[in-house]
């Protein structure tokens, strides 16, 4: 947010009241506008970029966590109501263990869902054509995707499990450094598939496991 759009904040949420500079320079003056009570929410996924000033006149902090299956289950069921689409129960479920805890995905996923039960079956959602549109999709049972796995092996199968640079990373697998780092690292990261160190990224026995690599061998000098 722009630093004069903060400080134009700060009398309204404490005083309720706007001040607004009209003109330029010495014909400058101070436009004062009353405002009536109110409440200020503010949602960011950057905390760190707010001013603490700013951040410190919010009177309660909340952080948001990522939704469990059960309640993504919930959702799937309600959005496919909405689509006007039959899903059973088991399906909407397989689909919400796989939608990473974030309801648009597991809507973005339901649709394409959908859309193979229409086209390939008779338009319900069953359990196997949930299966076979999530084979489609390259969406494992982790809520990984075909370019995440490409990640993982890309460390283990070039550079030995790691470490290895982001930008060297990045040119093996040819992506921007910015779209490892944001897009595709939190959730490998947040597995605990994939590791950051001052050296590079590192694959983790987790990680390897889950692609059905060898663990790795320890090293001993003698």
């Amino acid at each position: 947010m722009n630093r004069a759009i903060e400080e134009i904040l700060y009398p309204a949420l404490e005083d309720f009241r706007l001040d607004i500079v009209v003109g330029q320079g010495p014909a400058a003056r101070t436009l004062t506008l009353d405002l009536p009570p109110f409440t200020l929410v503010g949602a960011t996924t950057r905390t760190g970029l707010l001013t603490t000033p700013l951040r410190d006149r919010f009177g309660m902090t909340f952080r948001l966590d990522y939704y469990t299956p059960a309640e993504l289950g919930l959702i799937v069921r309600r959005s496919a109501g909405i689509l006007g689409v039959a899903t059973e129960d088991e399906a909407a479920d397989e689909i919400a263990r796989r939608a990473r805890g974030t309801p648009r995905i597991a809507n973005r996923i339901l649709r394409r869902v959908r859309d193979v039960a229409e086209v390939r079956h008779e338009g319900s959602v069953t359990a196997a054509v949930a299966q076979e549109a999530l084979e489609l999709l390259e969406v494992d049972g982790e809520g990984l995707e075909r370019t995440d796995r490409e990640l993982l092996r890309a460390v283990i199968e070039r550079f030995g499990g790691g470490p290895v640079g982001l930008s060297t990373l990045a040119v093996a697998l040819g992506e921007e450094p910015d779209t490892i780092e944001d897009v595709y690292e939190p959730y490998l990261l947040q597995l605990g598939f994939l590791q950051r160190t001052p050296r590079g990224r590192i694959v983790t026995d987790r990680g390897r496991d889950h692609l059905g690599a060898e663990p790795e061998r320890e090293t001993r000098l003698f």
